[in-house]
């Protein structure tokens, strides 16, 4: 059966058309020498750098896989300038920073490129009990955190819905000393409509799926049984999840299981779907790469990318998607995430464990880690690292809490007004985390980074209040303002 491109469409091969790839590729090759016709595109992105008085300027899937097709080493230093430009036009210097919290590593599926695939007999399966997510909570507050993604395999006997919302209500109950998680982010299995309403009700933050790869053919081979080989109901979750009144949502592929060029064609697609039906585009779009896991070999797919083309693909969704969060985990080693920060990246996570119950463990564990950390900083050492590299460290939830989920937050973002409230939001959270956990020699660089923003925040009433109220959190007087 064959099926036409269409954008506004609810069929997954019709919104991410196989044809409309090739078709799509095949351009880039033809026209990736084309200088007029790049320089054109790029002339398209550059109101973004202004959005506080043009509207948000959009290139195509078919445009952006141009720019990626050219190798112009003059072409390339354009797109990696104009990306660093807008990344600061839209999120300014400041980075949030959140953790994974892996629940139960119990699946049913088969997917060849994860751990918690059924028929791996080497990892020991765990299931947190609500007790034990209450400790690895406490855990994680008593880093500082104030914002989880929580994760759990695709199992309707151990990981039914009902499980996953007693966990969101077990987090959220948690208020160890000055501790609180303020937002839980939720990455499970694609499900129904009702399940998705069930967690809107839990108030959740953003949904995360990850599409793992948009070619079809290589999806199915990739997940030979269980409910994710079904690959449009998997690729149509964003739809149902919207249906059910979740209108935070987050994008994401893996690199390395298919061709770059094709997951990054299909990529900007799924978003240029979201905005078409919905009116809103994704919340966040997440960059994760295959890496090595227990009973996982990543050379075993040859489809992996070197780190500067890597970079030049986060560049390019920052063109192609300017509004959207983009996040990079502790997959990536510290030297690619702060090459990452400067091109697009908004958000990283810090100070994380992988395996199920990882947190409450005195020494890493590795036996049931998803995949291998990289990155092995202590959220200390990440929130010094940002800040010596002149970013601000933020654990800010505030749109989420004050109702700026979906389109009120695109119409924030879009217009460049949403810097007005994340900047003072930043200082005030990182004010917080300086208070309660912070080192010696982090407090130090942090209290002078604060004092030199404070003078960043263009409206004097506000940047007085926010003034006012670091001096309450640093004195032990209040915490847990926002604008």
């Amino acid at each position: 059966m064959s099926y036409t491109y269409d954008p506004t469409s609810h069929c997954a091969d019709e919104f991410i058309n196989h044809q409309e790839i090739l078709d799509t590729l095949a351009y880039a090759d033809e026209h990736k020498n084309d200088l007029e016709l790049i320089h054109r595109i790029l002339k398209k992105c550059e109101p973004n750098l202004h959005p506080d008085k043009d509207h948000c300027s959009i290139i195509t899937h078919r445009e952006a896989s141009v720019l990626l097709a050219c190798d112009d080493p003059e072409v390339n230093k354009r797109i990696f300038d104009l990306a660093r430009k807008i990344k600061l036009a839209y999120y300014g210097n400041r980075i949030v920073l959140f953790a994974p919290l892996y629940l139960s590593n119990y699946c049913i599926n088969g997917c060849l490129y994860c751990p918690y695939h059924a028929i791996n007999k080497t990892i020991p399966r765990v299931k947190l009990t609500q007790d034990q997510v209450r400790d690895e909570v406490i855990a994680l507050q008593d880093m500082g955190h104030k914002r989880l993604a929580i994760e759990a395999g695709e199992d309707p006997i151990h990981n039914p819905i009902e499980y996953i919302l007693d966990s969101i209500h077990t987090i959220y109950s948690v208020k160890h000393k000055n501790g609180a998680i303020r937002r839980v982010n939720v990455n499970i299995a694609a499900t129904t409509v009702d399940e998705y309403r069930m967690l809107k009700e839990a108030e959740i933050g953003t949904y995360i799926l990850f599409q793992e790869t948009y070619h079809k053919e290589n999806y199915l081979q990739l997940h030979p049984w269980g409910p994710k080989h079904d690959y449009n109901w998997h690729t149509e979750a964003m739809d149902r999840a919207f249906q059910g009144g979740i209108d935070d949502l987050g994008l994401g592929v893996l690199f390395g299981l298919d061709g770059y060029r094709y997951e990054f064609a299909g990529l900007l697609m799924h978003a240029e779907h979201l905005e078409a039906v919905n009116g809103v585009g994704p919340h966040t779009i997440s960059v994760p790469r295959v890496k090595p896991a227990d009973d996982i070999d990543p050379t075993a797919f040859d489809n992996s990318l070197t780190d500067e083309m890597f970079l030049k693909i986060i560049a390019l969704i920052r063109l192609a998607v300017p509004y959207t969060g983009m996040i990079i985990s502790t997959r990536e080693n510290q030297r690619v995430r702060e090459a990452a920060l400067q091109l697009g990246i908004s958000q990283i996570s810090g100070g994380s464990r992988t395996s199920v119950g990882g947190y409450t463990e005195e020494i890493r564990p590795t036996d049931t880690e998803q995949f291998d950390v990289s990155d092995q900083r202590t959220l200390d050492e990440v929130i010094r690292w940002l800040m010596e590299c002149d970013h601000i460290p933020s654990f800010c939830t505030a749109c989420y809490r004050a109702g700026r989920t979906g389109d009120r937050f695109m119409s924030f973002c879009k217009s460049g007004q949403i810097l007005n409230y994340c900047h003072p939001n930043a200082l005030m959270t990182l004010s917080e985390f300086l208070t309660d956990y912070a080192s010696p020699e982090t407090q130090e660089l942090g209290w002078k980074m604060i004092e030199r923003e404070l003078g960043n925040i263009p409206d004097e009433q506000r940047r007085a209040l926010c003034a006012e109220r670091i001096g309450l959190i640093r004195t032990g007087q209040g915490n847990d303002f926002r604008f």
